[in-house]
């Protein structure tokens, strides 16, 4: 479904969702800088007014095209009294303001957004959760159909979730011609173009300008930690694989953190405050990144793992945290060769990997060029429109 195709929307909601009104609003209290709402099932929601008016979605403080909001809060008084607010007969929360601005609110878009104890835990709840994993993932590997994901939404969205949630995914039945990855990639949307070039091709050459590019045994990295943001998905498409050796090994970098936080907590701290340079230079470029091994969101939660050995510059941090800072780099590299956490799987010709970048490592055995040929196609994709358009497919 495209915007154009979604159900005109009440004036007074500013953004793309619809907000059922599961629960009713059957009171108000005025405060002295806030009102406070009743809901039927005994909540109370205090709304600021500053917050209210903030959040008025008028065709005066939203344009009612794109839903971008007009208002800016300091071209309205810090200072906000509305002289009356009621609960309509439709259960909507009328105000109007000194000022003589009217405002109103949908009971069902206030509940989405309240901001009270219990709403904001509510909403967390909510949030999608990684599903972590370990070497049992090799019997439940999720696998897809590249003709039904091309075709069929109901099947893309399946996969999309599979990759949101468990961070790998196996697309089978890819035809090993030109476009068939570039095809795929695009129904997510945007490929992110690299200095490897928009797709880029894996296989042994002389003049490599990466080891992925050689037969070596490749460890367990991220690609492009060297980047300020690293891409979030990585596509790999298997054209040819005749030669011997060359597994693929995955590891689940959340998990692995999790492990770490749970076992030695003060590893995991360390990793998680400790910024390491990672760099790559070539001919004709010299990236260079200073980041955390793992990083955390705004929540606390593990959003990010970083991880590459041989792109790696010296630890530079205070001498008196350099033995800390070796003990949980040894600990986390160590995690990721337990059995307990790899998955091995040769990938054959007509099968894709796609995983996210920012969460799984991933290593190559190594493999003999000279017993046959080995042809690999990958390109990224930033996880920002992965999110994008598993909503945009749910809506």
């Amino acid at each position: 479904m495209t915007a154009v195709d979604l159900p005109a929307a009440p004036a007074f909601i500013a953004d793309w969702r619809s907000y059922p009104s599961s629960v009713d609003l059957v009171g108000l209290h005025p405060a002295a800088d806030r009102l406070d709402l009743l809901w039927r099932d005994g909540r109370i929601s205090p709304f600021h007014h500053q917050w209210l008016r903030d959040n008025c979605a008028c065709s005066h403080c939203v344009y009612d095209v794109t839903r971008e909001q007009l208002l800016e809060i300091v071209d309205v008084p810090e200072t906000l009294l509305p002289p009356h607010a009621c609960i309509d007969e439709q259960g909507q929360l009328l105000i109007d303001w000194h000022d003589g601005h009217h405002s109103r609110y949908q009971p069902g878009w206030l509940r989405a957004h309240a901001y009270d104890d219990a709403s904001r835990a509510e909403r967390r709840a909510q949030h999608p959760q990684s599903r972590l994993w370990g070497a049992e993932m090799a019997e439940q590997l999720a696998q897809f159909d590249y003709q039904t994901v091309i075709e069929d939404d109901p099947s893309l969205l399946r996969w999309l979730l599979a990759v949101r949630d468990f961070g790998l995914t196996q697309l089978t039945g890819v035809p090993t011609t030109a476009g068939a990855l570039q095809r795929v990639a695009q129904r997510i949307s945007f490929i992110r173009e690299s200095n490897f070039g928009v797709l880029f091709d894996v296989r042994s050459k002389v003049d490599a300008d990466s080891n992925a590019y050689t037969a070596f045994n490749l460890p367990l990295h991220t690609d492009l930690p060297t980047r300020e943001l690293q891409p979030g998905l990585q596509f790999l498409h298997c054209l040819v694989n005749d030669a011997q050796g060359g597994e693929s090994i995955f590891v689940d970098g959340f998990a692995i953190a999790e492990a770490l936080q749970q076992e030695t907590p003060d590893d995991f701290r360390t990793l998680c405050a400790s910024a390491v340079e990672f760099r790559n230079k070539s001919r004709s470029s010299d990236y260079r990144c200073l980041a955390p091994i793992i990083a955390l969101d705004a929540e606390g939660r593990v959003s990010e793992v970083r991880m590459a050995n041989f792109l790696r510059g010296p630890f530079d941090v205070p001498a008196e945290q350099m033995p800390a800072l070796y003990r949980a780099y040894r600990r986390f590299i160590g995690m990721t060769r337990e059995p307990r956490f790899r998955l091995q799987r040769r990938l054959e010709a007509g099968q894709l990997w796609c995983f996210d970048n920012r969460r799984v490592l991933h290593a190559r055995r190594e493999f003999d060029p000279a017993s046959g040929a080995r042809h690999f196609q990958g390109c990224y994709v930033d996880r920002d429109e992965l999110l994008s358009r598993i909503r945009v497919l749910q809506r």
